[in-house]
């Protein structure tokens, strides 16, 4: 019979739990750019890590600190207004594809499947759902824009978040490694080195995925968006992003790659060369993500399966919004982790290893 400290000691972790919840629901804008500065920290750690062999810790930090925004501002100022250009024109040319849908793959479907046309796919009232939706969409947009601009809090709170994140992150790289440290001291000693045995497995799980599914999909997207614009197709680059973003689960984005710049192929070039020169461009990213990519950035380490990875993002947005994405998958290494170690207990125990007879 567990003694009545370990019983409140185990209230007392379950009360913090809830009260760590309740904090996180309570002050999730506030704590949104502190998440986004940890997140880039942790990616940054293993970098700066290695850099300090060579040069002081805050130097090393500084050359990383500026390779990330970098990055970031190449981004921002290079591909993000062509990603604009190329979403503006596939929203233009929406009813194209939607006509496209209604005169050549719907007969086809409705003759192999033996269904009405209608019964498949309404296509005017998609049509008329996306033209609805849309609009709606640009109203939001406008009306939120012009709130920002004309509301003096949340313009400043807009321009304190963009300085906070860039600072925050740099405190938080240069002092990474003393952070970890003071709460590793801060551990009940008997406790010690089961948790920190734990965080160790759950830091390799969760530095496989982010890191290395990362590059993953960022190398993918590259490979799909060079490969379709050598195609000739002019949404390449939305169509090659697309498809290396949603290439975290396994699969889903090469189908809807090819489901996609498929269909814009056919309507662009109304031939069926084009669409074999789409399939080889997926054909060969596939190739690569399979026997070079996962094999070489990620490794088998992961142990995170797509299910839980999507299961864990949509939980997290559902509970505590956009703060709960960003601790998704770390919440969910952890879990993972703590499972794994209660399966080899229990498998360790005698009530699995039981040999006794049964009645």
């Amino acid at each position: 019979m567990p003694d009545r400290l370990d019983i409140f000691r185990q209230f007392y972790v379950l009360a913090l739990l809830l009260l760590a919840g309740w904090l996180v629901q309570a002050l999730g804008p506030v704590l949104t750019p502190f998440l986004v500065s940890a997140l880039l920290a942790y990616l940054g750690d293993p970098v700066t890590d290695r850099l300090e062999r060579f040069m002081p810790r805050t130097l090393a930090v500084v050359v990383v600190f500026l390779a990330i925004f970098l990055v970031f501002g190449l981004a921002l100022l290079f591909l993000f207004p062509l990603l604009y250009d190329q979403l503006t024109r596939f929203v233009t040319r929406l009813p194209a594809y939607l006509d496209w849908l209604q005169q050549r793959l719907l007969p086809l479907l409705s003759q192999w499947l033996g269904s009405d046309q209608e019964r498949l796919l309404d296509v005017s009232r998609l049509r008329q759902t996306l033209v609805s939706h849309w609009q709606q969409v640009g109203s939001y947009a406008a009306t939120l824009l012009q709130t920002i601009t004309s509301s003096g809090l949340l313009l400043a709170n807009a321009l304190a978040n963009a300085v906070l994140v860039p600072l925050v992150t740099f405190y938080l790289l240069r002092d990474w490694d003393i952070l970890v440290a003071r709460i590793r001291d801060l551990l009940p000693r008997r406790h010690e080195p089961v948790i920190s045995r734990l965080a160790a497995e759950a830091d390799e799980v969760l530095s496989a995925f982010l890191r290395g599914q990362l590059l993953v999909m960022l190398a993918l997207g590259t490979v799909y968006s060079i490969g379709l614009w050598l195609t000739g197709l002019e949404l390449a680059l939305f169509f090659g992003m697309l498809a290396g973003l949603v290439s975290f689960v396994p699969y889903l984005g090469f189908i809807l790659g090819i489901l996609a710049a498929g269909g814009a192929s056919l309507v662009q070039f109304h031939d069926w060369t084009h669409l074999l020169q789409v399939l080889a461009v997926f054909g060969v990213g596939q190739v690569l993500e399979s026997f070079v990519l996962t094999p070489v950035l990620v490794g088998d380490r992961i142990g995170l399966h797509p299910v839980a990875v999507i299961f864990a993002v949509l939980a997290g947005g559902q509970l505590f919004g956009f703060v709960g994405v960003l601790l998704a998958l770390p919440v969910a290494a952890v879990i993972m982790v703590v499972l794994r170690h209660l399966r080899a207990r229990y498998l360790a125990s005698p009530a699995y290893a039981d040999t006794g007879s049964a009645p």
